[in-house]
């Protein structure tokens, strides 16, 4: 079996896997490569993250709060 070396250019796009016990043959290692390599591309092209949401009274009324001043105490007097 030859193992085919990523250029330099290229991303790195290898699974790690690990065989725990028994001698599969080269054709059964072949096929789950194959199997988890398919999946793993559909579960990649599928996976879209959600946009997040902000609700109405989020975007109406963030901008209308003025930043906390921390230098003045509960009395609204410098410290």
């Amino acid at each position: 079996m030859t193992i085919r070396e990523p250029r330099a250019d290229e991303p790195d796009r290898t699974v790690p896997m690990s065989i725990v016990r028994g001698e599969p043959t080269a054709e059964e290692i072949a096929a789950v490569v194959a199997v988890v390599s398919e999946h793993y591309a559909t579960e990649q092209s599928e996976a879209v993250a959600d946009e997040p949401q902000r609700s109405a009274w989020a975007l109406s009324q963030r901008t209308l709060r003025e930043p906390l001043r921390r230098e003045l105490g509960w009395n609204r007097t410098p410290c």
